[in-house]
């Protein structure tokens, strides 16, 4: 099977693809039954024989299913037992520059249970918890992700703003630059989900490396906590309305900041994208760049509201948005995984925005609904929106 979705899912079967190493074990085995602990030490897993990638389990088991979030694939396969053993392998073909996140279905005694791959070390941590990796060749963490002694560490500060419109004090976070002068002036960036970019997409590393590289100017970050995000991130009006008429005024109150609004962007990813693309189009002018990250942009003709009422709100944006364009913003760049269920919706959205006179970079990339993957496309997307001064004098 194969993980370039939208091409073969719903095809005629296809045979499975085998994995040469394991047809090799296979006849080790019928010889030699030590042999399977010395291939189990001797390999990384899952096996990579590009393009084949086959995932192991060992144990006892009525039944082993991988289990990932792959759009337009079953959720679920099921292993096969080598004979004799309690060995269990399922192979797949993967493109590369994949990056797909998953977990391992154990079934026993008729329950079953979703566990980490124990045989990958590789993982990814979201809010949920965690989930096993695999990545194609050609792959890789990008090295402006990692921690970096040479780069000076920003500073977070810790903001409470009193918020009439909300009913309720909001708790933001401020990243300030390293060489931070109250003298200067700064661009601004307002995140959504600001502690989970933190934690989960090394948003504060990927910061401080860009500034140092000189791939995007000293800026200021403010890091939204919110409420209720599925309310308030879901085109509410309140939320567009605190962030606009109580929060920035704060920001520029409290920080240096410059005033056009080619300085000033909103980013976020999922519904944080929507949120961000909400506040820009109900107050022109404000925000001049936009950071959008597999936003959940509902129309009625793609996806028809079917994820349920809380996207009310934003199917009816969408829908008048499309019906009628306009420059929310001066810059949008916007990003999706091939592997997600949104894709269709981000892709429609692109020519809408260009109709509005909105200049638009798109990116796709061969990965799913998930932090790594927004954190692998923040280097392209700060650098187009703020570019610092490498990209100012040699692009």
């Amino acid at each position: 099977m194969t993980f370039d979705a939208h091409t073969r899912a719903h095809g005629p079967a296809t045979p499975m693809p085998r994995s040469a190493l394991i047809a090799a074990l296979e006849e080790r085995l019928a010889s030699d039954p030590e042999a399977m602990d010395a291939f189990l030490a001797a390999h990384e897993f899952p096996l990579a024989e590009p393009p084949l990638y086959t995932f192991v389990y060992r144990g006892p088991a009525e039944g082993v299913r991988l289990r990932h979030w792959v759009h337009g694939l079953q959720t679920s396969a099921p292993f096969r037992r080598i004979a004799g053993t309690d060995l269990w392998c399922y192979t797949f073909e993967l493109p590369d520059e994949s990056r797909v996140e998953y977990k391992v279905e154990v079934l026993r005694h008729g329950r079953a249970e979703w566990v980490q791959d124990p045989l990958n070390p590789l993982h990814a941590r979201d809010p949920f918890g965690a989930n096993s990796v695999v990545q194609a060749r050609g792959y890789e963490i990008p090295d402006w992700t990692r921690e970096d002694a040479e780069a000076p560490a920003g500073v977070l500060d810790e903001l409470v703003v009193e918020s009439g419109v909300l009913r309720s004090a909001r708790h933001v976070s401020v990243y300030r630059p390293a060489e931070f002068r109250a003298t200067r002036s700064y661009p601004l960036l307002i995140v959504h989900d600001g502690a989970d970019y933190v934690e989960y997409a090394s948003l504060r590393q990927v910061l401080d490396q860009l500034i140092r590289r000189f791939e995007i100017p000293e800026i200021v970050v403010a890091l939204l906590h919110p409420g209720d995000r599925m309310s308030e991130y879901a085109a509410d009006p309140g939320h567009a309305r605190f962030v606009v008429d109580e929060l920035l005024p704060r920001l520029e109150r409290d920080y240096p900041l410059l005033p056009g609004a080619e300085s000033r962007g909103l980013m976020g990813a999922s519904l944080g994208a929507v949120a961000s693309f909400h506040a820009a189009l109900r107050y022109p002018g404000r925000f001049g760049r936009l950071l959008l990250q597999s936003g959940s942009f509902v129309f009625t003709d793609i996806g028809d509201n079917e994820r349920g009422p809380v996207f009310d709100r934003t199917v009816a944006m969408m829908n008048a948005y499309r019906a009628e364009p306009a420059p929310l913003a001066e810059k949008a760049f916007v990003s999706v995984g091939v592997y997600e269920a949104l894709v269709s919706e981000n892709r429609a959205l692109i020519p809408v925005l260009r109709r509005g006179g909105v200049d638009v970079r798109f990116v796709e990339s061969r990965d799913g609904h998930n932090w790594e993957n927004w954190r692998d496309r923040l280097r392209e997307g700060l650098s187009w929106l703020f570019p610092g001064p490498l990209w100012m004098v040699y692009e």
